[in-house]
């Protein structure tokens, strides 16, 4: 049972009935026994009812608000005040035909009409029989038609089961009235005093809390018990409902109670940061609603992003994980989820600027046309994983800004040098204190978008530590077949990383994990020959370094010679680094002669460069004369590029004793070793007295102690320094060499072959002695590198010794 609404044509509440005493429903039998005697006319007046249904016996107020109704109800009032009163079918229809309402309706009187302030009429009308519609007679003004008495089945009125119905209904009436907030009071005072049960049924009926087409229902039973236990059901399901509600409010009570004082707090601590000046949490959240309608992620980030931003939503602001969620946000938000620079494929452009950046690495430049070449064509590609593999201060870093530039992508740099803390690269998981995303995705953020120019630098140089292994973490991130869902702890979500071009630098590959070599396509970047180190001076350091001083090309000018005679007598890198701080050095001394007005030469002289820099430093690395048995020049390769050194030997008397020096490894020591059996048992062939081995003991040295040598590629310089000293012939002159040495007298190739010949040119070496085998290294270098160098390709020992040996003997060649 509920309190009703009044609309167009309505009923009104208990408490409205009940405001007038004349009209609260007390029914006696004998008035329904006098009501049921009447005749009906007919043919009435109808009047459709939109959302109400009216029984017998019940006064219900209704608003007539349709032209028609007001009419109808106006002209009856004026004689007989009867009326035909049916339910539509559908509220909403505004003109109702005779398909638009229901058949079974109620015969009513008008008890009363008002005239409302607000132009409506009320009328106040009291069910008596059923009837049912047989022929509509006229629609205008109003609808009139026939009808027909639907009789009602009764029960005796000593039937103990009906009385045992009525009964339950009182009671059940009762108990909702009670339990119900909206029924008012005075209902349970009409029930009580309800006499008769057919009236008691329609009271009750009429106010069921149900919907108008279940009232029809109700209405249009014909045997009265049947229509009393189908009500009683109804307020059964009435009961179960009101009692599920109480369990409910008394189970939220408190939690809404506690709830409405947080509200309260917040709005409270929300007054007071508006009042300092601060954002309250609900104006940060709206900031990042707002910017998420920007983003161009996919539907399941979104769905991520919206689901976490309702959990913030749900925290106390003042609680230490609501920075953390927030933090979480700003991250998602701040990403460049499918944001991409457009490529720039003007490939003639592209080579301009690398040409402009760098001079020579012409390898690179042109493995960085080629993928622009394929990227043009396809249009969609995933970037590759290169890495630049070369001694320091070559350019492998400053190579990935040129890239970026003719690529058109933005550039970023991180540094791996002694990283060893696995979450540097995944992140750490959100739920631990201070963390944080990993440094791949901190830096695609400061990208701004998801295909720039990603440098590793000094990828080489990732160590390992308790905390994991950060070379197997990047696994991921530098394999095209997986990196296009890169899963960062922090961020807790996929991300494409397949359109990030990778390049990676490292100057060695030893200590790279093997696994993650392979994910890569190496190219190697060798150093500088003399000539190219005069160029990239004279294009690149010398005017960075006047910018940085504050000086312009008027200031101090330094011709190629004076570059060269740095280069040669000041280096011995295979980069330009050192060079850069010897010029560095050149332009600070012409800064303080500046800044103090005393007088200087602008153009730089040797006797300048003297004066500034100091004498001259690397003459060791000049080719030594052939005039002493027994010292050859090697070649080498180190991690800062090739390199030449000596190898000497010398006898004395002994008992045929090995000894080393000069800080060797173990496969250095075991090349000299190798050497000299080889030398023993071809004695004869070298025209050497087995007798002489016993005699004297032979001493190796390598000069430059302090510094580590090791590696194989000293073995044939170690066989030609030993015969040469048995044999006391002289080496052939400007010559070095470099081959690895086995027991059986073949010569096999070995690496750095670039490096080494570039070593080779510094030293003003003529002719180089290789592996057969290496002659495929050789052909692979530009041809002005090799320009004024002889090679001699040997397979064996004897074509070794016959190369690097002249008839000649030595001055004061010793007798044995």
């Amino acid at each position: 049972m509920a309190k009703t609404k009044l609309t167009t044509v309505d009923s009104l509440s208990f408490q409205d009935l009940t405001e007038d005493a004349d009209l609260i429903p007390l029914m006696t039998p004998e008035d329904e026994d006098a009501m049921n005697k009447e005749d009906l006319p007919q043919v009435l007046p109808i009047l459709p009812l939109r959302n109400t249904v009216l029984f017998p016996g019940v006064v219900i107020p209704i608003t007539a608000g349709r032209d028609k109704s007001i009419k109808l109800i106006n002209e009856t009032n004026q004689g007989n005040k009867v009326i035909g009163v049916v339910s539509q079918k559908e509220e909403a229809k505004e003109e109702p035909e005779i398909q638009d309402i229901n058949r079974i309706g109620t015969v009513a009187q008008i008890l009363r009409v008002l005239k409302m302030p607000d132009g409506n009429t009320t009328v106040i009308i009291q069910g008596k029989k059923r009837f049912e519609l047989n022929e509509v007679i006229t629609t205008d003004p109003y609808m009139t038609a026939t009808i027909q008495e639907v009789a009602e089945a009764r029960p005796a009125r000593d039937n103990e089961e009906f009385k045992a119905i009525i009964d339950s209904i009182k009671e059940m009436a009762l108990e909702i009235i009670k339990d119900s907030p909206n029924i008012p009071s005075e209902a349970a005072f009409a029930i009580k005093n309800i006499e008769s049960t057919s009236f008691l049924v329609n009271f009750v009926s009429s106010n069921l809390n149900i919907s108008v087409a279940e009232k029809q229902k109700l209405l249009e039973i014909n045997d009265l018990k049947d229509r009393a236990l189908e009500t009683l059901r109804y307020m059964n399901l009435e009961i179960q409902k009101l009692s599920l509600r109480q369990d409910i409010q008394s189970k939220v009570e408190s939690d809404i109670s506690q709830q409405q004082r947080e509200y309260f707090l917040q709005q409270q601590m929300k007054t007071i940061q508006e009042e300092l000046g601060g954002n309250s949490s609900e104006a940060e959240i709206e900031e990042m609603r707002s910017r998420a309608k920007t983003k161009k992620w996919d539907a399941s980030i979104k769905e991520h992003f919206d689901k976490e931003l309702a959990k913030m939503q749900r925290m106390n602001p003042q609680v230490a994980e609501f920075s953390i969620q927030r933090n979480y946000l700003e991250l998602i938000l701040d990403l460049p989820w499918n944001e991409y620079s457009k490529d720039k494929f003007d490939l003639k452009r592209a080579r301009k600027i690398l040409d402009r950046d760098h001079y020579g690495l012409e390898d690179v430049k042109k493995r960085i046309i080629e993928y622009l070449a394929v990227l043009k064509l396809r249009n969609d590609m995933k970037s590759p994983i290169l890495c630049l593999y070369g001694p320091p201060g070559v350019g492998k870093t400053s190579l990935g800004k040129s890239i970026a530039e003719a690529l058109g992508r933005n550039y970023v740099r991180m540094s791996l040098g002694g990283l060893r803390d696995e979450a540097e690269i995944r992140g750490h998981r959100k739920t631990y204190i201070g963390a944080m995303p990993g440094r791949i995705v901190q830096n695609i953020k400061k990208a701004g978008t998801s295909n720039p120019v990603f440098v590793l630098d000094e990828i080489d140089k990732l160590s390992m530590g308790h905390q994991g292994d950060p070379s197997s973490a990047m696994l991921e991130v530098l394999d095209p077949e997986q990196n296009n869902d890169f899963y960062d702890n922090f961020l807790e979500l996929g991300y494409d990383l397949s359109k990030v071009m990778f390049i990676a630098t490292s100057n060695s590959l030893s200590s790279i994990q093997p696994a993650l070599r392979d994910r890569m396509e190496i190219i190697r970047v060798s150093g500088y020959t003399i000539e190219e180190k005069v160029e990239i001076a004279k294009k690149h350091l010398l005017p960075k370094q006047l910018k940085e001083h504050g000086l312009t090309k008027a200031h101090l000018k330094i011709a190629k010679p004076q570059l060269e005679k740095i280069v040669e007598g000041y280096t011995r890198e295979s980069g330009v680094r050192g060079l850069e701080k010897q010029i560095a050095k050149m332009v600070r001394y012409a800064a303080m002669k500046i800044a103090m007005e005393e007088p200087y030469e602008v153009k730089v002289t040797n006797e300048m460069i003297i004066e500034v820099l100091g004498a001259p430093r690397m003459e060791r690395d000049k080719y030594e004369n052939n005039e002493v048995a027994g010292v050859v020049t090697g070649l080498a390769w180190t991690s800062v590029g090739g390199d030449i050194l000596f190898i000497e030997s010398i006898l004395s008397k002994g008992k045929g004793q090995l000894t080393m020096t000069g800080n060797l490894g173990k496969v250095m020591k075991e090349s000299a070793t190798i050497a000299l059996e080889f030398i023993k048992s071809n004695a004869e062939k070298l025209g050497l007295s087995p007798d002489i081995f016993e005699k004297y003991n032979v001493h190796i040295h390598v000069p430059e102690g302090a510094t580590p040598k090791d590696g194989p590629s000293a073995g044939i310089t170690m066989l030609t320094s030993l015969v040469s000293l048995f044999t006391q012939r002289k080496v052939k002159k400007s010559l070095a060499m470099t081959g690895e040495i086995t027991l059986r007298g073949k010569v096999l190739p070995v690496g750095g072959i670039k490096e080494k010949i570039l070593a080779a040119k510094r030293a003003r070496i003529k002719e180089i002695m290789l592996c057969e085998d290496n002659r495929r290294d050789i052909e692979e270098i530009k041809p002005e590198y090799l320009k004024g160098l002889t090679f001699h390709y040997v397979k064996d020992m004897d074509e070794v010794l016959d190369v690097a040996l002249t008839n000649q003997k030595v001055k004061n060649a010793k007798k044995l």
